[in-house]
């Protein structure tokens, strides 16, 4: 027997100065008595990330108890194949969050909220919601009427809401001791285990009476068709191409050089723009009026200046702009602010200590940091972060190229593609595609072209192709516009692009019923060929098993007939219901209709 737990959400406290805060889940399962021989591990479905942590346990002596935790939200939109997975396969779903941290709990609400309903309405799993923390702002409030902290925490309020909208039970626990992990939390948490394990004997019990329930023939019990293969996403390595990009030096248009002209820095003015207000002021790709922050602008004026004759043209074969840096200080500590920004501006606390081994200056030091604060900062919010944690800067300094995308602004290579032209920049081309790399920086005519025209793929595919490259996300408005990308992804061997098509492809293909999938004019025999021909050998074999698997519906289609031999016989050799199966099908009508015929009663 065993129960399975899915938790979501991050209980850690945003405001607190405590950098090992504790975990809800980890608190109850260390503390509680029920619980003994707990093993944890983190998830490898993407190297690198923590996306969950996995722990396993005994819970009431030789129960098996499977707890997944997953603390990052972004889960539902990076991989919502693995997170519909886990909330369906869970007894109790456990949503947490810090009654401290008022803007992940907005983002749970307005972004989330939908995915989570989707996911639950395949599942009956009782869901609790877990609102921790006492609020900062005087004693924890309980009262459902109380508006005092509205505007700085979550209200009691609000998470009673928040609980209504997806049926759930509402706890607060506003310290992690063990009145409230072990007898709160741990009570309503053990309550509904043991309905869960009740609920499964009950079930098993009615199975079990049920196959012994009379002694005459039974029907031949059709087994379950085969499990498809399933396919694992790959880690995404966004911000890896963008630090490959400044290391590598390739499409450099900006050289940021020390006042006497005898070093410099090269980096790519579109990503500096796209991670900062004030680049996008000091390149004229905004002007005051737009941005309205003269601070800004002073920011600007004192930090940098174009050299005289410089121009701040991109088109292409024009020389890199120079600007000179007036701070001496923060000249020399560029490199590291760079690789800063180009690596998606998260790891602040990696740049702390970089910038303080390089200056040994506690003053300069500080001094270099505030000019960085102030170059990521959004215009008219003032920078309220004292000591620039990680997870406090990610949402403030988020590095996004979506701004970029389908514009002519500081583009440098038009693609001429169905009598229309996109623009594009060849920066982000280069670091987030090895065969543009190749094809911009190698012996080709595209070297030195500002026009490139391209063959064999949509205007529209090819559209959502640098989509995917600016942003790192495609989403496809259908199966067969999600086999044009693939194809368009192999065709420049974007690997990942390939592999999130494939999961959208099967996907959609998975939650099509059956009455929809005999009367659809979708060909899935010409998906297979074409996820063959462009060596998506991942879908290929999955749609193989997918036709066996729906042999009944599949088989009366004339599409059948374009199968290889090859194929044939593979889909005969896992076809569901199997040969065996009809056999002893006929074989129980035959008997049922001899009874029938030699009855004594008739």
């Amino acid at each position: 027997r065993s129960v399975n737990i899915a938790a979501f959400g991050s209980e850690r406290d945003v405001t607190s100065e405590d950098t090992q805060q504790q975990s809800l889940i980890w608190t109850y399962l260390r503390r509680s008595a029920l619980i003994s021989h707990i093993d944890s591990s983190l998830s490898a479905a993407q190297a690198g990330n923590r996306v969950f942590t996995e722990y396993q346990a005994c819970v009431f002596g030789n129960v098996r108890l499977v707890v997944h935790d997953c603390p990052v939200w972004g889960i539902f939109d990076s991989d919502w194949y693995t997170s519909r997975s886990l909330v369906g396969g869970a007894d109790v779903v456990v949503i947490k969050y810090s009654v401290n941290d008022k803007t992940s709990f907005q983002e749970l609400k307005e972004t989330y909220l939908p995915m989570i309903k989707k996911a639950l309405n395949r599942c009956s799993a009782p869901v609790i919601i877990s609102a921790v923390g006492a609020r900062k702002n005087g004693v924890p409030c309980t009262c459902p009427l109380c508006t005092a902290d509205r505007r700085t925490c979550v209200t009691t309020t609000e998470g009673v809401q928040l609980a209504k909208e997806l049926g759930a039970t509402y706890l607060e626990l506003h310290t992690l001791n063990d009145f409230y992990v072990q007898k709160y939390f741990g009570g309503v948490l053990e309550y509904f285990m043991i309905q869960s394990l009740n609920q499964k004997t009950s079930e098993k019990i009615k199975k079990r009476k049920k196959l012994q329930k009379g002694h005459r023939v039974q029907p031949p019990q059709l087994e379950q068709p085969e499990k498809l293969p399933i396919l694992k996403g790959e880690a995404s390595h966004y911000y890896a191409d963008l630090h490959k990009l400044l290391s590598d030096c390739q499409c450099a248009d900006v050289v940021f050089c020390s006042e006497d002209l005898s070093k410099g820095v090269e980096a790519h003015r579109v990503i500096l723009c796209s991670a900062s207000h004030l680049f996008m002021l000091f390149f004229e790709v905004k002007t005051p009026a737009d941005i309205r922050d003269s601070s800004l602008m002073r920011t600007a004026q004192s930090l940098f200046t174009v050299e005289s004759g410089a121009t701040c043209d991109a088109q292409s074969g024009v020389p890199p702009v120079r600007v000179v840096v007036k701070d001496a200080v923060f000249f020399f500590c560029l490199p590291d602010i760079l690789h800063f920004i180009y690596s998606g501006a998260f790891q602040w606390e990696r740049l702390e200590e970089d910038i303080k081994k390089k200056l040994n200056d506690p003053e300069k030091t500080e001094h270099v940091l505030e000019k960085v604060k102030c170059i990521l900062r959004t215009p008219g919010k003032l920078n309220t972060t004292k000591d620039g944690r990680s997870h406090q800067l990610k949402r403030m300094y988020s590095t996004s190229l979506r701004l970029f995308f389908n514009t002519s602004v500081l583009a440098d290579v038009i693609f001429k593609i169905e009598g229309g032209s996109i623009p594009a920049h060849r920066a982000v081309l280069v670091a987030r595609c090895e065969v543009m790399a190749a094809m911009f920086n190698g012996n080709y005519l595209e070297a030195n072209s500002v026009q490139v025209p391209v063959f064999g793929v949509s205007k529209e595919t090819f559209l959502l192709f640098l989509e995917y490259l600016y942003t790192d996300s495609c989403c496809p408005a259908s199966i067969l516009q999600a086999m044009s990308l693939l194809i368009c992804a192999e065709m420049y061997q974007v690997m990942r692009l390939q592999h999130i098509c494939e999961l959208y492809i099967i996907t959609q293909l998975q939650s099509m019923p059956s009455r929809e999938l005999a009367t659809t004019s979708l060909s899935i025999v010409s998906l297979l060929k074409k996820a063959k021909f462009h060596n998506s050998d991942c879908l290929s074999t999955w749609l193989l098993h997918f036709i066996a698997a729906n042999y009944l519906i599949f088989s009366q289609k004339p599409e059948f007939q374009e199968l290889s031999d090859e194929e044939r016989h593979f889909v005969e050799m896992h076809r569901w219901p199997s040969h065996l199966y009809l056999k002893q099908l006929a074989d129980y009508r035959n008997y049922v209709h001899s009874q029938e015929c030699h009855c004594a009663v008739m």
